[in-house]
């Protein structure tokens, strides 16, 4: 065989690397089958010299696993790494395939070397293919789980319902918080929308309230700080081994037990050398070098005091008010294609491929996902992803009628205004907030999962302002005065007959 011919098995491996390297995370007997299979020794003549496919080499530092490397390593053929023996490169812009001290099998090598590729861009590129059919067929259920976790609470100044509904996914990995006295003139909501799991989701639920209470910024009056300062925190507190064992806390039961014994063993040392000073204790353990999670979620958190609202967001969840009837948007969904956010994705040493970050998020801030941020040399607002929060402080106004915070699945399915239309259509029938929130998510659930939209969870926050304290203080005076004068009327008109 002489110039293309040389290669004309290997054009027939492509789809077949793209199939191992899809199933590959879920489907271990198939690729053990397939990969073990005796193939001639034609097949797999020696590589070219560049890559066969340069576009679909996977050129970022975060993840460049040859297909293979996805599959469980008790599953791995256990080829081991004789001694004096040589690490080996598919091509020169791979990276050593040394797993554990194993190499490749002898079946792998050659061209399939060249089929090396991220899962996760891998999976984007299937479902933008076939229409998301291949990733649904993983992450959706048969019937969606329509239950719904709902709350109502008010107090003299606002009254709030929220309500979320796991739908056709898999798994819930959205969170929510709901503070409604964070002291006696602050109320805290907040919707975080996890993505590759659900634990920063719920980590943030739990502490990121609790940061911008116990931070200098907040003492002082400035809240605006408080929170843009929390949410980098949130990504501060998950590292090392107190980070992992509250993230395992979150987890699940088999994961919350691991972190219950390491808990007992590794306790957090006492000294005050070693305690910051917002007390999230330092602990030494096995897991004291861990990272950080490669999970993320998105933020998106509204502090009301007084009359003024204070909203901070990162990632695509959203908040919106209705003034007047009329929709606002108090925040900007953090999208790849933006101009600002391309620039600081490229200049951190990223790229964006089909609207992702990397080829794998389609958002371009969010707290967690930590192999995103792992740059030493650039500030935490300069990485890849980016925790940082857009700030918006707004003057609340007699005319506001309420406030909107809720995560993708919400917005995907409707625009803000059409959102403030269906509450005011609803908000003056349902008994509560909280039925107006199910309402919503009824709407938006989808009737299957062939059109995308409609299948993600939902989590919404309806918060409605009341009316103004100083406003009843001046109606309750004003009824008293009248009341008052009506008795004195009546007193003189009865002496006058006397």
């Amino acid at each position: 065989m002489h110039g293309d011919e040389a290669w004309a098995p290997e054009a027939l491996l492509r789809p077949a690397g793209d199939f191992l390297s899809a199933v590959g995370p879920h489907c271990h007997w198939v690729v053990t089958v397939l990969r073990n299979f005796p193939f001639p020794p034609s097949i797999f003549p020696p590589p070219p010299a560049g890559p066969v496919f340069p576009s679909d080499f996977v050129s970022s530092p975060i993840s460049s696993r040859p297909f293979w490397e996805s599959v469980a390593p008790h599953r791995r053929r256990p080829h081991r790494l004789r001694r004096g023996a040589q690490l080996h490169s598919a091509t020169p812009n791979s990276r050593p395939s040394l797993v554990k001290g194993r190499v490749p099998p002898p079946s792998t090598t050659g061209a399939a070397l060249a089929l090396s590729r991220d899962w996760r861009s891998i999976r984007t590129r299937i479902s933008s293919l076939v229409g998301g059919t291949f990733v649904r067929m993983g992450v959706y259920l048969s019937t969606p789980k329509t239950e719904k976790l709902s709350e109502d609470g008010e107090n003299d100044k606002l009254k709030f319902g929220l309500s979320s509904m796991q739908g056709w996914r898999a798994t819930m990995e959205d969170a929510h918080s709901a503070v409604l006295d964070l002291d006696k003139d602050t109320s805290f909501f907040g919707v975080f929308d996890g993505h590759g799991g659900k634990v920063v989701a719920k980590f943030c639920a739990k502490y990121l309230h609790r940061e911008v209470l116990n931070s200098e910024a907040y003492a002082a009056g400035d809240l605006g700080t408080a929170v843009h300062r929390a949410f980098f925190r949130m990504d501060e507190m998950m590292r090392g081994q107190r980070g992992w064992r509250e993230l395992q806390a979150l987890g699940d039961k088999i994961n919350q037990f691991t972190g219950m014994i390491e808990g007992l063993i590794w306790s957090p040392k006492g000294s005050d050398s070693n305690v910051e000073h917002d007390d999230w204790a330092f602990e030494e353990g096995p897991h004291s070098d861990f990272t950080g999670p490669n999970c993320g979620c998105t933020a998106c958190v509204a502090i009301i005091r007084n009359r003024q609202l204070i909203v901070a967001n990162a990632g695509d969840s959203r908040c919106v008010i209705s003034r007047n009837g009329q929709a606002y948007n108090l925040s900007r969904d953090h999208k790849p294609e933006l101009e600002a956010e391309r620039e600081r994705i490229q200049s951190a040493g990223g790229y964006i491929q089909m609207g992702r970050v990397n080829g794998t998020l389609n958002l371009s801030r969010a707290i967690g996902d930590m192999e995103f941020k792992q740059n030493k040399f650039l500030s935490p607002d300069k990485q890849i992803l980016t925790a940082n929060p857009d700030i918006n402080i707004v003057e609340l106004a007699d005319d506001d009628d309420f406030l909107v915070l809720a995560c993708d699945g919400i917005w995907d399915c409707m625009s803000s205004q059409q959102l403030v239309d269906f509450i005011h259509e609803h908000i003056n029938t349902e008994p509560s907030l909280s039925a107006v929130c199910e309402k919503v998510l009824d709407r938006c659930l989808a009737p299957s999962t062939l059109g995308g939209e409609g299948c993600d969870n939902m989590t919404m926050i309806l918060v409605q302002f009341k009316k103004p304290i100083s406003q009843n203080k001046e109606a309750n005076g004003a009824e008293q005065s009248a009341g008052d004068a009506d008795h004195t009327e009546t007193r003189v008109a009865e002496e006058n007959d006397s």
